[in-house]
């Protein structure tokens, strides 16, 4: 009998059905995975700790609120790169089963919690440029450091708490209900639920985002107007925000384009089963999540004049350091000669 009809049955929590969700069946889609996970893995741990260094190195921008908001976009993005990419390579590639039910349900509960939180702290930040162009005279006493870090604690074990429900109970096989057909033990409710949070989440950062930029426009709109009228400080205080915005809709963009193909492979399993090449195209498709973690600090570079300033001086302090190494033997070996003509 065919183990994944067995999976319908009362076996469906069984260790043996895992092999019904390693679809990879080739070993050419397994290295194709190995190599997207690999390469969108070291370039997401990579960046985001660099930027996680820029922010908290510059006194300038740590205590930002803004800038704490986008740590904690970091965080997240790290700790989701270093989960999925080591459970997900684990299963996929090299069909690891020898772990129980509540070791795979950990490991998808921090997978769960890193993306969420991601998609979380990206949802702050929309706030905080909401709130900063909506009543900018009222946003230093608003969007304080101490509101920041309450917010962003909230924000994480709300995130764990939600991830852990499967591991607490919430689960098929406690639960004794249907199973989802593209993650193990996981309860088809529970799936339904988390996908309606997060399209709750895009739908609140979309609709902020959108006042974003029309007061973006209107700010734009006033300043070449009214340019000589506006002082200078107001100009580069609305211009950063204007660039800011711009930045963090490019983000939020990135963030649909990555996320768009698995949350519509989620909600169209929650309705109709999935053949066996939909479920390949959603392993495929989960990568573009690393994607998306990966291509979020390159926007932060490029974009934010702050942390790019502080790039370029670390790049000039190790050319400089580069160039010193390079010298300095060159000069021992002529103090050398020197001492030997002596």
């Amino acid at each position: 009998m065919d183990i994944c009809k067995i999976h319908e049955n009362a076996s469906k929590c069984s260790a043996n059905t895992m092999e019904c969700f390693m679809v990879l069946s080739t070993q050419a889609q397994k290295i194709s995975i190995a190599m997207l996970c690999g390469l969108f893995g070291t370039l997401c741990i990579f960046e985001n700790s660099l930027v996680l260094y820029l922010i908290f190195s510059s006194p300038g921008t740590r205590r930002k609120p803004s800038y704490l908001f986008i740590s904690s976009l970091a965080l997240a993005d790290i700790l989701a790169s270093i989960i999925f990419v080591c459970s997900f390579v684990n299963f996929h590639v090299f069909n690891e089963t020898d772990f129980s039910k509540e070791t795979f349900l950990l490991q998808l509960g921090g997978v769960n919690t890193s993306f969420s939180a991601s998609l979380s702290s990206l949802l702050l930040t929309a706030l905080d440029r909401y709130i900063s162009i909506s009543r900018p005279s009222e946003y230093k006493l608003l969007m304080t450091r101490k509101r920041a870090w309450i917010a962003l604690g909230v924000l994480w074990v709300t995130c764990a708490t939600i991830a852990s429900l499967p591991l607490l109970g919430w689960n098929c096989c406690t639960l004794d209900s249907t199973c989802s057909e593209l993650f193990p033990f996981v309860d088809v409710n529970y799936l339904s639920s988390w996908v309606c949070l997060i399209m709750v989440l895009l739908v609140c950062i979309t609709y902020a985002y959108a006042h974003v930029l029309w007061r973006a426009h209107q700010h734009v709109a006033y300043m070449e107007k009214h340019q000589a009228q506006v002082g200078k400080q107001n100009t580069t205080r609305m211009r950063m925000d204007v660039m800011l915005a711009k930045t963090l809709v490019m983000v939020l963009t990135v963030l649909v384009l990555c996320w768009s193909p698995v949350l519509v492979l989620m909600i169209y399993s929650i309705f109709a089963k999935l053949s066996n090449d939909l479920r390949k195209v959603f392993a495929f498709c989960s990568t573009l999540c690393l994607l998306n973690s990966m291509v979020n600090p390159i926007i932060y570079a490029l974009r934010s004049k702050e942390l790019y300033s502080s790039l370029r001086m670390i790049f000039s302090r190790f050319r400089r350091q580069m160039k010193a190494s390079e010298e300095s033997p060159e000069a021992e070996s002529a103090h050398k000669s020197s001492m030997i003509e002596t």
